[in-house]
């Protein structure tokens, strides 16, 4: 009887091993801001052992309880809420228009859309600002909302314009046969047929929306008007920094995103690769 070897053994367990050390220097990090946020103390965490070596909730706690933060964190939340909608909203409508019709300016729209990512937002900081002044949004959450809106709809735009593309013609054909208008088809066909693209598209928004610091505390001087991430930069100081405050901090700020992420996990593999391929 002939014995089965063992050769694939060896190169399996060497892909488990490369796996399991990535993972872990992936998640080095977070569990190193987890063990300063599980610190009662504000000092700086010297050790490289991530394991908490104490338990307490005392910096969760102060955070919570600091002036505003529930205002602050109703702020983060409708800013990226509206943001997401409206973004995801005028993005889709923009993006079947050019996967779809044909028409004057259509090669240099799409152009244009490429070259806005080639430059950061930060370069805009002061034509933003003086729009934004003119409009008298300064303080206030619509500001950052069409601030955000804008900034964020060239790639998504980008994104689903390259999953309308595999959509076939043919469902459209047999909907105009059929009497359906053009605006039926995208409503009840084309936006069905598109919820992974969309799912990683509002996930994109909502992040933009939800980390952004640069802008927010550029456009907001009133402590109420704050987002989280501007909040958390009151922690650090010109000579002392409480880094058990701003690891529980940028915990609490990490939270809705990873909720968002386990809620959508089942389209973000069919929209990150939406449009890869013309079908």
């Amino acid at each position: 009887m002939k014995i089965p070897t063992r050769g694939p053994l060896p190169r399996h367990l060497g892909r488990h091993l490369f796996l399991i050390s990535f993972t872990a220097l992936t998640l080095f990090p977070v569990m190193w801001v987890i063990k300063m946020a599980l610190r009662p103390s504000q000092t700086f965490v010297t050790s490289l052992n991530p394991l908490p070596d104490t338990f307490s909730l005392q910096n969760f706690k102060d955070v919570i309880n600091a002036p505003y933060f529930w205002t602050q964190l109703g702020n983060s939340a409708l800013i990226s809420g509206v943001t997401t909608i409206v973004g995801v909203f005028l993005a889709c409508t923009a993006a079947y228009a050019f996967s779809r019709f044909r028409f004057p300016g259509r090669r240099a729209g799409l152009a244009a859309f490429l070259v806005t990512q080639m430059f950061p937002g930060v370069m805009m900081m002061i034509p933003l600002y003086q729009v934004l002044d003119w409009l008298g949004l300064l303080d206030h959450w619509l500001g950052l909302v069409l601030v955000y809106s804008t900034t964020s709809i060239p790639f998504c735009v980008w994104m689903l314009k390259g999953y309308f593309d595999t959509i076939p013609h043919e469902l459209e054909e047999s909907a105009l046969m059929d009497g359906a208008s053009q605006i039926v088809i995208f409503w009840r066909i084309i936006l069905p047929l598109s919820r992974p693209a969309i799912a990683v598209t509002a996930l994109f928004s909502f992040m933009t929306a939800w980390n952004e610091f640069i802008l927010a505390a550029t456009f907001m001087s009133d402590e109420r008007a704050f987002t989280l991430p501007v909040r958390l930069q009151h922690y650090v100081g010109n000579y002392t920094t409480e880094w058990g405050h701003f690891a529980a901090g940028a915990l609490l700020v990490s939270v809705p995103v990873m909720g968002l992420f386990f809620a959508l996990q089942k389209h973000l593999v069919g929209g990150l690769t939406a449009g890869s391929v013309k079908g």
